[in-house]
């Protein structure tokens, strides 16, 4: 369970700063929102993936609620997935 939340941090990670940096800028800079849509869905799909398989695997990494609550809020700040990954993956 470990590899597969390692991998969904990891495409999570990629898709949202894809998204945020050159998707986002895309739409608003060259009134284009192909590039928002294009990878909106498939990040929010491995955003909730991620978030059901931190709840799941609380228990096999033996975290505790705050260490749980680092990991579900690194989610949503860019580059975060890669700190979880650094910090309490390997």
């Amino acid at each position: 369970m470990k590899s597969i939340f390692r991998i969904v941090s990891l495409l999570e990670g990629i898709s949202y700063l894809l998204l945020l940096f050159i998707a986002t800028p895309i739409k608003y800079l060259q009134d284009n929102p192909e590039y928002v849509k294009m990878l909106g869905m498939p990040h929010g799909i491995l955003f909730m993936l991620y978030v059901v398989l931190a709840f799941m695997i609380k228990k096999e990494m033996n975290w505790d609620n705050k260490t749980l609550g680092i990991v579900l809020v690194c989610s949503i700040i860019p580059f975060g997935t890669f700190y979880v990954d650094k910090k309490y993956l390997r």
